[in-house]
C-alpha cells in the first residue's frame, strides 16, 4: 500500500468510528506503520470525523517527528504496543460509551477484561488486560503496555478507553469495534442471568483460530 494510500484509509476509517458514535469530539487517536518503518498518527487535538490525510504526524523509522501536525498526546501508548509486538501494523484508541462503562463496574476482571459472551471477541482480540487508571497523556500508560511484554493486542485503560493493536488499520478498527460491541452487550446483560461461553468452548474457539490466549 502507497503512503497516500494509507494516509486516505486512516482517516476515512476514522471517519467512520466517528460517525456511528464510536468515539466523540476530538477523542481518540490512531497510528499505522509506513513501508520505510516510519510512523503516520492522527494529530494532537483533531476529531476523528475532520482528520485531514495531509497533516498526518509523519515520524521517520527513528522515531523523529518529519512532516506534518504535532502527534497525538497519546504516542507513549502507541510505541509501547509497537515496541514490544512484532506484528503490530496500526494502533486504534477510542473513548467509546460501553466499554468505558463496563471498567467502572466493581466486578470487571482485570485479566480477562471482556466477558465470554460471543466467540468474536475471542478470535479477534484474545484476553484483554483492564489497565487502572491514568492521567491522559501520562507516559505510564505506555510502560503499563511495556509490561505486558507483547502478550496481549488490546487493553482497556479504565475510565478513559480501549486500545487496540492489530496487523493494519482495517484488522485494528474491526477488533476495537468488536471489543466495544462486547462491552454493549455485558452492559445490556449485566444483572441477568446470561448464557455465556462455557471454559470449553472458548477453548475451542482458541485452538481452531489459533488465538493468543495464555499470555
Amino acid at each position: 500500500m502507497s503512503e497516500n494510500t494509507l494516509r486516505e484509509q486512516m482517516c476515512l476509517l476514522a471517519k467512520s468510528l466517528f460517525d456511528r458514535g464510536l468515539t466523540h469530539g476530538s477523542t481518540g487517536n490512531i497510528s499505522a506503520r509506513t513501508e520505510d518503518g516510519g510512523l503516520l498518527v492522527s494529530p494532537t487535538g483533531t476529531s476523528f470525523g475532520r482528520l485531514d490525510p495531509d497533516r498526518l504526524s509523519r515520524f521517520d523509522a527513528e522515531g523523529v517527528l518529519i512532516s506534518g501536525d504535532p502527534p497525538t498526546k497519546e504516542m507513549p501508548l502507541h510505541t509501547a504496543f509497537y515496541e514490544t509486538r512484532g506484528s503490530a501494523g496500526a494502533v486504534v484508541h477510542l473513548h467509546a460509551c460501553h466499554s468505558v462503562a463496563w471498567s467502572m463496574m466493581p466486578d470487571a476482571d482485570e485479566d480477562d477484561f471482556l466477558p465470554p459472551l460471543t466467540p468474536y471477541a475471542v478470535m479477534q482480540l484474545g484476553k484483554v488486560k483492564l489497565l487502572p487508571f491514568f492521567l491522559p497523556g501520562d507516559p505510564a500508560m505506555g510502560e503499563a503496555v511495556r509490561g505486558l511484554a507483547g502478550k496481549r493486542s488490546a487493553v482497556m485503560l479504565a475510565n478513559h478507553g480501549p486500545v487496540v493493536a492489530g496487523q493494519d488499520v482495517a484488522a485494528a478498527c474491526n477488533a476495537i469495534e468488536e471489543l466495544e460491541e462486547t462491552a454493549r452487550l455485558a452492559m445490556m446483560l449485566r444483572g441477568v442471568n446470561a448464557r455465556a461461553l462455557t471454559g470449553d468452548q472458548v477453548r475451542q474457539v482458541v485452538t481452531k483460530f489459533n488465538v493468543e490466549w495464555d499470555g
